[in-house]
C-alpha cells in the first residue's frame, strides 16, 4: 500500500489529509505548528513538528518508504522549491506541490514536481460550468480532453432510446450510466433504454460537448458560448 507524507497543514494541506484518512492510515503529517500537529496526529502514523528550513530535520522525519508527498506551504514559494527538490532527491515517485502562481508552477515542475495544484482555480473550474447552464449538476475535468458530469436530459432526447440518441456519434458522449433525480444511485442501462424527463446521466466526453449537451435552446448551442467558457478557464495541469 501506498504511504503518504503531508508537509504543510495549510487549507490544501488539510483537506487531503482529511480526505487521505478515509481510505488509509499510512499518512504522516509534518508542520511547524505544533497545535495542528496535536490536532491531527491521533489519527494518522505519525505527527512531526519541524522547521522545514532545515533539511536534516526533514529528512529524519520522512521515511524512505514514502511513496507520494503532498506539500502545502501557503505562499512560501521559496521554500516550496527547496522542499520539492529535496524531496526528489530522496526518491519520492509522486511528489504533488500547490502553486501560487504560473511561474511558481514552471519552477516546481523544473526542480521535481510530478503534479501541480493550484485550488482555487481548480474549484472554479468545476463551479462555472454549473453556474453556466441549469442542467449541469457535477462536474469533474480529468484531462485536457475527457470530463465526467452528471446532466439531467436535455428535453430534446427525452422519449428517445439510448439507441435513437445516439449521443456518441452527435456529440462525441458517452452515457454511463442513468439515475432518476430522486435517487443518489446510477444504474447502468441497455441500448433500448429510453430516457425520462427525471433522468440524470452521468457522461464522460469532451467539456465541449458536455457543455452544448447541458443547455435547452438550440441558440446556446453556438459555438462563441464555448468560446467564452475557454477563454475564462483555460487549461492547466490537474
Amino acid at each position: 500500500m501506498n504511504k503518504f507524507a503531508i508537509i504543510g497543514l495549510g487549507a490544501f494541506g488539510i483537506r487531503m489529509l482529511e480526505e487521505l484518512l478515509l481510505f488509509t492510515d499510512e499518512v504522516i503529517i509534518i508542520d511547524k505548528d505544533p497545535n495542528l500537529i496535536k490536532k491531527y496526529e491521533n489519527k494518522t502514523v505519525k505527527g512531526y513538528t519541524v522547521n522545514i528550513i532545515d533539511e536534516e530535520s526533514l529528512r529524519k522525519s520522512i521515511p524512505q518508504r514514502i511513496g507520494t508527498a503532498i506539500v502545502d506551504l501557503g505562499g512560501r514559494i521559496e521554500l516550496s522549491l527547496m522542499v520539492t527538490k529535496y524531496l526528489k532527491q530522496l526518491g519520492i515517485k509522486e511528489i504533488v506541490v500547490k502553486a501560487e502562481t504560473d511561474q511558481h508552477e514552471h519552477l516546481l515542475l523544473m526542480v521535481g514536481a510530478t503534479k501541480v495544484i493550484f485550488p482555487d482555480r481548480e474549484a472554479a473550474k468545476r463551479v462555472m460550468p454549473m453556474l453556466a447552464s441549469t442542467l449541469l449538476l457535477n462536474f469533474m475535468p480529468i484531462s485536457a480532453d475527457l470530463a465526467l458530469a452528471e446532466v439531467s436530459i436535455n428535453e430534446k432526447y427525452v422519449g428517445m432510446t439510448l439507441l435513437e440518441a445516439n449521443l456518441r456519434k452527435e456529440l462525441g458522449l458517452n452515457v454511463v450510466a442513468v439515475r432518476k433525480c430522486d435517487s443518489e444511485s446510477f444504474e447502468f442501462i441497455e441500448p433500448d433504454y429510453r430516457f425520462a424527463a427525471d433522468d440524470i446521466l452521468l457522461l464522460a466526453g469532451s467539456e465541449d460537448h458536455i457543455f452544448i449537451f447541458s443547455h435547452h435552446k438550440e441558440d446556446l448551442h453556438k459555438k462563441e458560448h464555448v468560446s467564452f467558457f475557454r477563454m475564462l478557464f483555460p487549461r492547466f495541469h490537474l
